[in-house]
């Protein structure tokens, strides 16, 4: 897998962990303040889309990941 391949597996776990664990609805709720670390994650793919730079992208690459296009 490329880095962006893997920011994006990233994004979209902790996105689905964080809706588990913050939605009162799910069997998995603990606290609705995991909410916003949904919002967080979601904050930083605005951010990237807009300034096409990445932290975690950029950690995977020096981690061995090769770049995408």
């Amino acid at each position: 897998m490329t880095s962006w391949q893997l920011v994006r597996v990233f994004a979209g776990l902790f996105i689905l962990l964080s809706l588990l664990l913050g939605a009162p609805a799910s069997p998995w709720f603990h606290n609705q303040w995991w909410l916003a670390f949904t919002a967080f994650v979601g904050l930083n793919m605005l951010q990237s889309g807009v300034t096409k730079w990445c932290l975690l992208e950029r950690i995977m690459h020096r981690l061995g990941a090769r770049r995408g296009d």
